[in-house]
């Protein structure tokens, strides 16, 4: 295995799509200030971006990442920036993740037909409006939502990238179709959402807007530099949704919701809010908890901290029926 000197050009591995490059390019750029060296982008094909099969069947979002985690054991890369909702909660023992940077929205964003946003989308459509969402967690939500308004959605599943689904929606194949708002605006097309999903009615995905920086273990010197990028915060509040997921034991592609803020007084996080969800893909049934707790001062205090909530959390919905919303867990 050959690794490049201190000074040599960095080899980022990345997925192929416009977004993968856009958000591997944002962590590129940020390396180069950061440490002054030259990064160069490597783009891998993932049996995830090639299957048209759903997901579920080809083994959930790890998919995406097993292509970029074998390059970089083989010493193909140095590092790999992944989006972190996409990799499993089991990190193999020979690479670690280095760096979170600070993380984008995280919040699920409409593009409906008409400008329409999800109200007046079911409200004045004459049979159930059809949402393209290849997310059973967005499933059950929008169903629940639907429900909520005396309405009924005919959610089905999508794949492709972002440009393509879009266009399922210009071509009036679909009145609507969920995305993660983070990922349209570092692709630069934000606005042509016409609604960002309140947490309050659908949680996204643990880890929903945040990038993972991975490298290989034994390269410390690497993985000292990629640190600078990293942003406690952020790493404090995805370790918290990652450790629900886990405790849960479920899948990347489980109707899994979780969100975690950290309430800042002054420069400092005092106190994290872990909310989650857990429901039945008709929106007939969800489990939806939240619990509270101190963020203490350092950044391995804080992730102690977060690993707890999660774990307490999970624990509180698994009480509550969870296990028996998601099918089958992930074991």
């Amino acid at each position: 295995m050959t690794r490049p000197s201190s000074t040599a050009a960095l080899r980022l591995g990345t997925r192929r799509s416009s977004l993968a490059m856009a958000q591997s390019g944002l962590v590129a750029e940020q390396l180069r200030q950061a440490t002054g060296r030259t990064v160069e982008l490597v783009g891998i094909t993932t049996h995830g971006d090639t299957s048209r099969e759903h997901l579920a069947q080809i083994g959930g979002t790890g998919v995406f990442a097993s292509a970029l985690r074998e390059a970089l054991a083989k010493g193909e890369i140095d590092l790999a920036v992944h989006s972190l909702k996409d990799l499993p909660t089991t990190q193999p023992p020979e690479l670690v993740i280095a760096a979170v940077p600070p993380r984008g929205d995280p919040r699920d964003a409409l593009i409906a037909r008409d400008g329409l946003d999800f109200e007046q989308l079911v409200r004045s459509a004459t049979s159930p409006p059809r949402i393209g969402t290849g997310s059973p967690r967005r499933t059950a939500q929008l169903n629940a939502w639907a429900r909520s308004l005396g309405a009924e959605v005919d959610t089905v599943p999508i794949r492709g990238n972002i440009e393509s689904r879009i266009g399922y929606v210009r071509s009036g194949e679909f009145d609507a179709i969920v995305l993660a708002a983070a990922g349209l605006n570092r692709i630069g097309r934000l606005d042509e959402a016409t609604e960002l999903i309140t947490p309050d009615v659908m949680l996204p995905a643990p880890g929903q807007g945040a990038l993972a920086v991975e490298c290989v273990a034994t390269d410390t010197h690497l993985a000292a530099q990629l640190a600078e990028l990293d942003d406690p915060y952020t790493r404090a509040a995805v370790t918290a949704e990652r450790t629900l997921l886990a405790a849960l034991e479920a899948g990347c592609s489980a109707p899994v919701g979780a969100l975690a803020d950290l309430l800042v007084d002054g420069q400092a996080a005092t106190e994290m809010r872990l909310r989650g969800v857990v429901g039945t893909t008709d929106g007939t049934t969800l489990v939806q908890l939240s619990t509270t707790g101190p963020v203490l001062a350092s950044a391995a205090e804080a992730v102690f901290q977060s690993e707890r909530l999660g774990r307490e959390l999970a624990d509180e919905m698994l009480a509550k029926g969870a296990a028996g919303l998601m099918g089958e867990r992930a074991l």
